[in-house]
């Protein structure tokens, strides 16, 4: 069973690395927005390219954000019932919930996305606005992308389930980052 406990902990890093990219970019969106309030209002310049960069990052936040809110339990559930219940049932939960539906979900992404993607790609796709960005493809590209690491986080719930159910391990209290005790 010590390969169970290095898959997760593998699968782990990978959601921890997702959530490390999604702060660089929202840090980036951030920055991003200053700069293009400041042009606009102390200097009466408008950049469609850097409002359009705004959107990309922030489309970074949200789909590597994703992964990250999977694996530290940050996505939203009724924790009203969730909270109350045994390590074991809970562990059912997420066990069922991550072959059942995240996985699967993940992997529909992935197949629509790619072809979303694609398409985008061999039409040269760009921005409609002058000024615009080029290579619009590279943020559709994002969508399968990101879906690969919602599949690994998804894996990741269940191998923690694993380890709640066959090691008798614990989930952490609630209201820290989530993840087994």
């Amino acid at each position: 069973m010590r390969w169970i406990i290095s898959l997760d902990k593998g699968l782990a890093r990978l959601s921890y690395i997702c959530g490390w990219v999604a702060t660089v970019a929202f840090i980036l969106m951030l920055l991003n927005v200053f700069y293009d309030v400041l042009a606009r209002y102390a200097f009466n310049d408008v950049s469609i390219g850097m409002q359009e960069l705004e959107w990309h990052f922030y489309s970074i936040v949200f789909l590597l954000g994703i992964p990250y809110a999977m694996r530290t339990d940050g996505h939203v559930r009724v924790d009203i019932f969730y909270d109350r219940w045994s390590d074991r049932t809970k562990a059912w939960v997420n066990l069922s919930g991550a072959l059942a539906f995240a996985i699967p979900f993940a992997v529909l992404i992935a197949w629509y996305g790619w072809g979303f993607t694609m398409e985008s790609f061999d039409l040269g796709e760009t921005s409609g606005d002058p000024g615009g960005l080029p290579y619009r493809w590279l943020i559709k590209g994002l969508v399968p992308f990101s879906a690969f690491f919602i599949a690994t986080s998804g894996l990741g719930m269940a191998t923690q389930a694993i380890r709640v159910l066959v090691l008798g391990e614990s989930y952490t209290s609630s209201g820290t980052q989530g993840g087994l005790a």
